[in-house]
């Protein structure tokens, strides 16, 4: 008797269906698996004939062909041994699996149903691709949950499966359900707690409320990474869509946890300068595996003492911050997973970290500053909209109590921006590329005369030229402002003019 049951392999953030064949024959007992299946997978002989028979059933004392098709792709992962065992007992009984469905699981030896990876990833590509049903690990149940349109089977374990199959005992699908919106937490840093540094907290401000990049260079013990991990307190929670594709990164990863699939909270990622380049990126043998840049989707990348981190792994940052994706090709084949994060970089001005400090001495030579700010390149600066110096703060001011502005009300002026800009455009001023930037935010002929004036005097860049807009646009937005006046584009060719290594 012949059976096929569908299931699905993920490369990146996209599916690719595999049927998975069970034919039992006359012939002397073994068990054939074909189809381009790597080790992991021809393990799975082992796991399913162990876990049939330790549920109770009889293994097929025939000839058993499993071919995964196609045959050209490669077969790697242990999601495929619930539809491999499902075929095989389907294949013996002589029935047919459930139209449009599709099986997901790993085995246990003893029959039980185990998590796997990308659940949420594989119900989202499979939901698409016109399949109903969909029989997953009941520990995975939850996440699949979450996704309308396709009824989610949690297995407990392979007896379970074959009696809802066989309709002898019906498994109750998982009731889809939007996540619930959580309210705001409170965070650890609170800009209340910030002296002084009122360039700086404006310069987040705007970062939060368009989605502008922000390097900030100053000495040792200024604040530049109190002021970086303020930043996530005057974000906005998640909607609902950049919640879900942030969970599909971290479901990719095995990282969702139990009973909370699905986060309101933006991602704060603060990888060492030590990091690979397949780390911050992503990558891997075989299929790349997504990177820090891809666990910040949606939310911040905070990279601190950045003229530390190797000049590859800098430059690779280039073309994922400008497309808000990145692209990597491996063995195993391409993936795109998604990138679009804030980044927000901290670094000293010099080796000893004191150049430009008017209390203390810099110690390093002219060619030793000269070589540790050419780590940063001309065009990775150029792709960072906010340019900062911040200054050590009086000890005076460091012992009395903060007078500024706490994190809430700020957050409040970045939503209201942030709506503004999504009723007018659909997207973040930072997305605005220069035909919608032209069509949604037209300057006044005055604040347009006095940008091309400063672009032409300080040879800024086309990007330069175009980032300044949207940073002008983005404070006209935090000024409840329709036009952009010569004080909003005062205000961003500050930013973008200031010599971060001063």
């Amino acid at each position: 008797m012949l059976a096929s049951v569908d299931s699905c392999l993920l490369a990146g953030m996209e599916g690719r269906l595999v049927e998975v064949q069970a034919d039992a024959a006359n012939g002397d007992p073994h068990f054939f698996l074909v189809g381009l299946a790597s080790a992991s997978v021809k393990e799975a002989r082992d796991r399913v004939r162990s876990a049939i028979r330790n549920s109770g059933m009889r293994f097929p004392q025939r000839r058993l062909t499993v071919n995964l098709a196609p045959p050209e792709m490669r077969k790697e992962g242990s999601c495929l041994d619930l539809p491999i065992a499902v075929a095989i007992l389907l294949a013996h009984q002589g029935l047919k699996p459930p139209p449009r469905s599709a099986f997901l699981g790993e085995l246990a030896l003893d029959g039980t149903v185990r998590h796997v990876d990308g659940v949420l990833v594989a119900a989202r590509w499979l939901r698409r691709r016109g399949y109903e049903q969909i029989f997953v690990p009941h520990a995975d149940a939850g996440e699949a949950g979450f996704v309308d349109g396709i009824d989610v089977i949690p297995c407990l374990d392979l007896a379970g499966v074959m009696r809802h199959l066989t309709g002898v005992e019906p498994i109750p699908a998982v009731l889809t359900r939007p996540p619930d919106v959580e309210p705001l937490r409170s965070t650890e840093h609170d800009l209340a707690e910030v002296h002084g540094q009122e360039e700086a907290r404006r310069a987040l401000e705007i970062a939060a409320a368009g989605g502008h990049h922000v390097l900030m260079s100053g000495p040792p013990g200024a604040g530049k990474t109190m002021l970086a991990r303020c930043l996530p307190g005057i974000l906005p929670p998640l909607e609902l869509g950049e919640a879900l594709e942030v969970a599909q990164v971290r479901s990719l990863l095995g990282e969702l946890p139990p009973g909370r699939p699905v986060d309101w909270v933006r991602p704060f990622r603060a990888p060492h300068h030590g990091i690979s380049l397949a780390g911050l990126i992503g990558g891997g043998s075989g299929l790349a595996n997504p990177g820090e840049i891809s666990r910040s989707h949606h939310g911040v990348l905070f990279l601190d003492e950045l003229a530390e981190f190797q000049s590859t792994v800098l430059q690779a940052l280039r073309q994922p911050m400008e497309a808000g994706r990145v692209a990597i090709t491996r063995s195993g084949g391409s993936v795109v997973y998604p990138a679009r994060f804030t980044l927000v970089a901290a670094t000293n001005p010099c080796p000893c970290g004191w150049a430009g400090d008017v209390r203390r001495a810099c110690r390093c030579t002219p060619a030793a500053i000269d070589s540790y700010q050419r780590k940063l390149s001309g065009p990775l600066l150029d792709r960072i909209d906010l340019k900062v110096n911040v200054r050590r703060v009086p000890p005076a001011l460091l012992a009395s109590e903060p007078v500024g502005e706490a994190s809430e009300p700020v957050r409040e002026r970045v939503i209201a921006a942030r709506r503004r800009q999504h009723e007018r455009q659909g997207c973040l001023n930072a997305m605005l590329k220069p035909a919608r930037l032209r069509a949604h935010a037209s300057l006044e002929p005055s604040s347009r005369r006095t940008l091309e004036r400063w672009a032409d005097q300080q040879g800024l860049s086309a990007r330069g030229f175009h980032r300044a807009w949207r940073v002008a646009r983005t404070a006209a937005d935090l000024d409840a402002s329709e036009r952009i006046d010569d004080r909003h584009v005062l205000e961003a060719l500050g930013y973008r003019l200031h010599d971060a290594a001063a």
